[in-house]
């Protein structure tokens, strides 16, 4: 008989890449000055955050549009954590290097949180 494979939180490419970069970001933000920190650091190490803390939410769920809701909150935080990005790079907080890094690794995220969203709606019937 065949041992069917629940799938794992850890196994999630999007979450395992948004809790990375969180972790990313976190080192970087942690060497900033105050006024940095407190301002634009704060929100971005929020919306980043966010990402992988709704991702794990929604996989926490039981309900098809319980999981959809939450996966949808961590595509709305990728959107802002660009933002932040953006902002960082302005300002003169972030290297072209970690600007570059950053990009491509939120980059990847909507993609992988759609797909995320279609196989929930693929298989779950409620």
């Amino acid at each position: 008989m065949e041992q069917k494979h629940y799938l794992k939180l850890g196994e999630i490419k999007a979450y395992k890449n948004a809790f990375h970069l969180s972790n990313y970001i976190w080192d970087i933000v942690i060497e900033w000055d105050w006024f940095a920190k407190k301002t634009v650091g704060d929100q971005f190490v929020r919306a980043v955050d966010s990402i992988s803390a709704n991702i794990a939410e929604g996989f926490g769920r039981y309900h098809k549009k319980d999981k959809t809701k939450f996966y949808r909150y961590a595509q709305g935080s990728t959107r802002e954590s660009f933002d932040w990005n953006e902002k960082s790079k302005t300002r003169g907080l972030l290297t072209e290097a970690q600007y570059g890094h950053i990009f491509k690794e939120l980059d990847k995220l909507p993609k992988g949180i759609n797909a995320l969203i279609k196989a929930t709606n693929a298989n779950l019937t409620k």
